[in-house]
């Protein structure tokens, strides 16, 4: 197999290379206290789209900033309580088509699909210009004295917000919800369960958004982390505020969050992926205390792992 990051036996001690804020614990706890203030209300909408024996909604909720979240929603028929499931896309995309969340609908689970804010789907960024933001959300905000502003903020907020909203509707389990995501949404299934630890269990696939100064050091700033090389050729091209800037993209670095989980968790990797280098992977996963495994594609890259989908489900379904 060849070899482009560290030796594999390394990663599974390598405690991640960007800094990590002295008041990242209070951060978050502030942040958490904004979110909590949201309360848990809802809207929902009966959908287009129609399966049978499938209930699905449109749901729309509040999010941090005031902004307008949505989520698909899909309800098993029954009275429930039904365990549940939250699913987080790609970076700049949307929820999927309904359909592809007909497994875990029939099979009894509630489904929520988040559209990240500013991104392909239906969420709001109301930063600036309501709308989309689609590129460069991680360094939106970093020119703004204060890291509350940071975008990447707000949208771990909403998986969070979203977990709560789920879990307090009358038909759900609290006790028996779950996350899934890959890329970004394997860095949001993270953030989420350590903003909302009563997620029970988590299948994060090759996480984004996490050791940002070690995937720029290994020089793959570029396809998902391009707008990070940008970001210093125009901002600080000579590097002289690199150390305040690493700083402050690790209050966003999920390795720094990743203690908080406690629920169980499956982190699934390719050693080839040179979008979300695996060290950077086991950055966050070293760092997770909570009942955890890793499974491993020696010699695939960001893309399609065989059987990844299926062990998911079969990890999920213990839930039933």
């Amino acid at each position: 197999m060849p070899l482009f990051d560290m030796p594999f036996e390394k990663m599974l001690t390598y405690q991640g290379t960007n800094p990590k804020p002295s008041d990242h614990e209070e951060y978050w706890n502030r942040a958490l206290n904004e979110m909590h203030s949201l309360g848990t209300d809802c809207k929902l909408v009966p959908a287009d789209f129609s399966a049978p024996n499938i209930k699905c909604f449109d749901l729309w909720f509040t999010g941090v900033k005031g902004a307008n979240i949505y989520s698909k929603l899909l309800i098993p028929d029954g009275e429930g309580p039904f365990p549940a499931v939250l699913m987080f896309h790609g970076y700049t995309g949307a929820s999927y088509e309904w359909v592809n969340y007909m497994p875990y609908a029939q099979s009894g689970f509630v489904v929520a699909a988040l559209d990240c804010r500013g991104q392909a789907g239906k969420s709001e960024d109301v930063g600036g210009v309501k709308g989309n933001t689609m590129h460069g959300q991680i360094i939106r905000g970093m020119e703004d004295e204060n890291p509350d502003k940071l975008l990447t903020r707000a949208l771990f907020l909403d998986t969070a917000q979203l977990a709560r909203v789920v879990m307090a509707l009358p038909y759900v389990d609290e006790n028996r919800v779950a996350a899934t995501g890959g890329s970004q949404g394997g860095a949001l299934t993270i953030a989420c369960a350590a903003l909302e630890p009563k997620i029970e269990r988590l299948v994060s696939v090759y996480p984004f958004m996490s050791d940002y100064k070690r995937v720029h050091q290994l020089d793959l700033s570029v396809n998902a982390y391009k707008e990070l090389s940008e970001y210093f050729r125009k901002f600080d091209p000579m590097h002289k505020r690199a150390n305040e800037i690493f700083t402050k993209l690790g209050y966003i670095d999920i390795q720094h969050l990743a203690h908080r989980i406690k629920g169980k968790t499956l982190m699934f990797t390719g050693l080839m992926d040179t979008i979300c280098p695996p060290s950077t992977q086991f950055a966050a996963y070293n760092k997770i205390t909570a009942p955890k495994e890793y499974r491993l594609w020696p010699d695939f890259a960001h893309e399609s792992l065989p059987g990844a989908d299926d062990q998911t489900f079969t990890f999920i379904s213990e839930l039933l």
